[in-house]
């Protein structure tokens, strides 16, 4: 109480506190805290002896609001006090020091840490344990990362470089003491003893300890947010000595803090990274500066960009590995992350990046999850929950679990909507009981407000929008979200089989922004179709013709048309079968077959338009404008005699029909028609809804290259709708 009389006492009569007076008193509870810990160490029955830190660390105080220690000083004022006071235990007081003229004072901002490590110094200690709220130094900050790792070992110069770009267990200064004497510090959790921490010492140590440490050849990843990059460019910077030291006084003079620099060796730009709050004054001051060059154009602009962060990675083993540099470049730009200004040091401990402020965490999640191997997270919308989409929702619930811990992949449904309603969720919708919250809880639906709940999300770096409908409206948004940093998946048929231009467009589009675009279930349902052309493309072979039996339920009725059957009931067969459309003049029309035969056509370098495709229509022509579908059914029986006479004809010639796409790559044409074809042909040996394909390649000239299965139906296209979102994981990083 007689302290704090007289600091307000002192205040009052003086009008403020003096720096060192505040010094003498805040130190008091280091005492205070000494004394009474002592006091209960003896009351334990160990004896100690406490010590005011004070009588023995000496440090001179600097310009930067911080100290420096004396260390032959204060290990001669150490001896003199051990031989007046020895003890096998010392509780010393933290945070508080003198100057050499024996003035109190502080050791400034994260002293304790500090303060601990030089006692630890000049005792000679085997270690040196800090003491704080965590179990250790983590991989990346645990509060953007969730999978952030405790690291087991750090080098010194790791754990430097980490602290200074953002790690907030440890401050840079508290190393120094430590690394003349390679004295290990332990960082460790006060409130779970039971984890062991994390080391920092030298690098010999680390690798007679943890071998496997050597394989993260990054160790961490850490940020800082609420930079500018001021940028001074101009020809007339080139090979003129001292332009850089200009610059650099300059800033020195405003009191800035340079955070990062970096130049290219053609010397005509210098960037530098500097507090947001700092770089209104530091742009006047170069301004100025260099008004006459600015003003005769040998520096052509002195640029801010505001809003910016800076992301470093660090690692020991980073100086000796080959290609550390480009994945990480590849992670950020897989991410769509644009990068602003690059420096690395010649010792490559670490690599930064500045980028811009909203991509901090994106990129911090990207790379963390590319060099950690971590849960490859994707926020995902699913629009259209009907048959197809809500199947794709029970298969994702039933695989979750097993691909998050198995493949380190953490598919979330952030959003799932239909034509009327939507569900939106910030963590991920419960996939076991989707379809009772959407009842409960659905809203009107609203794509644009649904696009940007999935994709505003930035704690998920990865957003996929997949499109199980067959609307040609939603297509149409493909490409605005391809420019967003979108991936697409989709069995919708209407982008690829739309107009050319805007089908090249979104190739063209998906090769610029590294962002996916995969459609493998838009032909042959979950059949390998458009993967297995591509592989004959890309490993130089030339497709000569493609020919498939591409409609299930085309299949379906002419695999059973036969024997005596009668058309009409065939097609009302697999209508109650589910295996038509609630029309089945959608299937018989050949539109669909048609769609997936200009899709082969395009992915095969043919210029096609839809209109381009001959197709034969089985729907009589006087039932295609019939009025219901109910209509049409009653009527088809008139017709099932010229059904019957194609068919007869074919038994006769001992052949099928079969209705077929067909791709002729060497005449630049494609068409969709009723054919014969021998009993013995592949196409004749189909069952059920089966679609078989058949690719007559160079390579495969004289025995086509075959893909059958089954190629219609809910499961089997879900199931290669899945099998994209599972190759967009491992395009994002997840293992394959």
């Amino acid at each position: 109480m007689i302290h704090i009389y007289l600091f307000w006492c002192t205040c009052a009569y003086a009008g403020h506190a003096t720096e060192s007076f505040t010094d003498l008193v805040v130190g008091h509870g280091e005492l205070w805290s000494a004394q009474i810990l002592s006091y209960v160490v003896k009351k334990k029955g160990t004896p100690c002896k406490w010590m005011d830190t004070r009588e023995v660390l000496i440090v001179n105080p600097t310009h930067a609001d911080q100290v420096d220690p004396d260390y032959l000083e204060t290990e001669q004022r150490l001896n003199k006090w051990y031989s007046l006071n020895p003890s096998k235990v010392i509780i010393a007081t933290g945070f508080i020091a003198s100057t050499p003229q024996n003035i109190p004072t502080t050791l400034k901002r994260d002293g304790s840490d500090f303060s601990a490590a030089i006692m630890g110094a000049i005792f000679r200690a085997r270690q040196v344990t800090i003491w704080t709220d965590v179990d250790g130094v983590y991989s990346a900050d645990p509060r953007k990362v969730s999978d952030a790792v405790i690291l087991k070992t750090l080098s010194y110069q790791e754990a430097w470089e980490m602290s200074y770009f953002g790690a907030n267990v440890l401050h840079p200064r508290t190393i120094s003491p430590v690394i003349r004497y390679g004295i290990p510090i332990i960082i460790r959790n006060i409130f779970n003893t039971s984890a062991s921490g994390t080391k920092i010492c030298h690098p010999s140590i680390i690798e007679n300890e943890d071998k496997k440490i050597l394989k993260d050849y990054v160790k961490g990843f850490t940020t800082i947010d609420n930079l500018a990059l001021v940028n001074v460019e101009g020809t007339g910077m080139a090979g003129v000595p001292g332009t850089a030291s200009t610059i650099f006084s300059a800033v020195k003079e405003v009191g800035a803090n340079v955070i990062m620099i970096s130049q290219a060796s053609s010397e005509h730009s210098v960037c530098f990274a500097v507090p947001e709050k700092e770089v209104k004054a530091v742009a006047e001051v170069l301004e100025s500066i260099f008004d006459s060059a600015l003003f005769a154009g040998r520096i052509s602009q002195v640029a801010v960009i505001s809003n910016c962060s800076i992301l470093a990675a660090v690692g020991q083993k980073m100086a000796s590995t080959p290609g550390v540099s480009a994945t990480l470049f590849n992670a950020l730009a897989q991410a769509n992350i644009n990068i602003l200004a690059i420096a690395q040091g010649c010792s490559e401990y670490n690599v930064t990046v500045v980028l811009k402020r909203e991509d901090s965490i994106k990129a911090l999640r990207a790379v963390h999850s590319r060099f950690y191997n971590s849960q490859t997270t994707m926020a995902m919308g699913i629009i259209g929950p009907g048959l197809i989409g809500s199947t794709l929702l029970d298969q994702l619930r039933d695989q979750a679990a097993t691909l998050k811990e198995e493949s380190n992949i953490d598919l979330r449904v952030m959003g799932i909507m239909g034509s009327k309603s939507m569900l939106l969720d910030d963590l991920g919708i419960d996939l076991v009981k989707w379809r009772e919250i959407r009842e409960e809880k659905g809203e009107v639906a609203d794509l644009e407000k649904f696009v940007q709940h999935v994709h505003g999300n930035h704690v998920i770096p990865n957003t996929v929008l997949v499109d199980c409908t067959a609307d040609s409206v939603i297509a149409s948004h493909y490409d605005d979200w391809l420019r967003k940093g979108i991936h697409v998946i989709t069995p919708n048929k209407k982008a690829n089989s739309g107009p050319l231009s805007e089908y090249l467009r979104l190739r063209a589009l998906q090769r610029q922004s590294y962002t996916h675009y995969f459609y493998e279930a838009t032909v042959g349902a979950g059949l390998p179709i458009i993967g297995t052309l591509r592989g004959l493309l890309e490993t130089g072979d030339k497709i000569l013709q493609i020919e498939g039996i591409f409609s299930g339920t085309l299949s379906y009725i002419f695999n059973n048309f036969k024997d005596g059957q009668v058309f009409s009931e065939v097609v009302a067969e697999a209508k109650e079968a589910g295996y038509t459309e609630p029309d089945p003049r959608d299937d018989l029309s050949g539109t669909d077959v048609a769609r997936k035969v200009i899709i082969l056509a395009r992915e095969s370098g043919l210029k096609l338009e839809l209109s381009d495709i001959p197709v034969e229509n089985l729907v009589p022509e006087p039932l295609r404008v019939s009025a219901s579908t109910q209509e049409f059914m009653q009527k088809l029986p008139k017709f099932d005699q010229e059904f019957s006479k194609k068919q007869e004809d074919a038994d006769t010639a001992g052949e099928v029909l079969r209705y077929v796409g067909v791709v002729d790559a060497t005449n630049q044409k494609g068409m969709v028609e009723l054919r014969r074809y021998k009993k013995d042909h592949p196409f004749a040996q189909l069952s059920g809804s089966d679609n078989i394909i058949a690719f007559t390649t160079r390579r495969y000239r004289y025995q086509p290259l075959i893909v059958r299965g089954p190629g219609a139906g809910a499961q089997v296209t879900a199931g290669g709708i899945f099998s994209d979102i599972l190759r967009l994981a491992s395009y994002l990083g997840a293992p394959s």
